[in-house]
């Protein structure tokens, strides 16, 4: 099967329904598509099942909050990724999926470890504002989960949040690569709601744009 010719994206969702997945996979689904995506939307782990099919899309869109995944298809993605294919998603949806698949957080470059005081007021601030994923961005407020995270040094930062309780300050969005493919992260994005903030919206959707060279 030839690859088309235009970009492709998949979207997986599903496991813990808070995060509302389906919600957050259909605003990706509709900002991808404004911008010329062929874009498939799966509720299944099963779309993970065929490495030869995952190596035909340009994006991979994890929205998928704990659960577990098999092995065989933990594999595949990681190898889809690794040839090429970029993958990127958002909060709990990527960064808290599959607490047992240690290869998948090492891929996407952190996990979530708490959120301190549940649902808060927090300040996100640009690090870097030369990057295309955060050019023309300011420093914005949120009032959503803090994300908390064990993180790899080697990530590249591009906005970060301090904590209230202790001082430190944690990545609140990075870009990565593994193998040849690139990797988008961001801990915003809590529920569908949380995407009414401009700026978080603006950050997770150049990040996908990033990811599948689409930029």
């Amino acid at each position: 099967m030839a690859k088309k010719a235009g970009k492709s994206a998949l979207i997986v969702w599903g496991g813990w329904d808070g995060h509302e997945p389906r919600q957050v996979a259909k605003i990706f689904a509709a900002q991808l598509r404004r911008r010329g995506f062929d874009v498939t939307v799966s509720d299944t782990l099963d779309a993970f099942g065929d490495l030869k099919a995952l190596k035909q899309y340009d994006l991979i869109v994890p929205e998928w909050t704990m659960g577990k995944i098999e092995r065989p298809q933990l594999q595949n993605v990681l190898k889809a990724v690794q040839s090429g294919v970029g993958i990127a998603g958002v909060h709990g949806g990527m960064g808290d999926a599959f607490r047992e698949a240690c290869d998948w957080q090492f891929m996407v470059g952190g996990q979530w470890v708490a959120h301190p005081g549940g649902i808060i007021k927090y300040r996100v601030q640009i690090v870097d504002h030369a990057d295309a994923v955060t050019a023309g961005l300011k420093n914005f407020d949120m009032e959503s989960e803090q994300y908390y995270m064990h993180v790899d040094p080697s990530n590249h930062v591009l906005a970060t949040t301090t904590f209230e309780m202790n001082g430190c300050t944690m990545p609140v969005a990075w870009k990565r690569m593994w193998g040849k493919g690139r990797v988008f992260y961001s801990s915003l994005g809590h529920v569908a709601g949380d995407f009414k903030v401009s700026e978080a919206l603006k950050i997770s959707v150049r990040g996908m744009l990033w990811a599948a060279r689409a930029e």
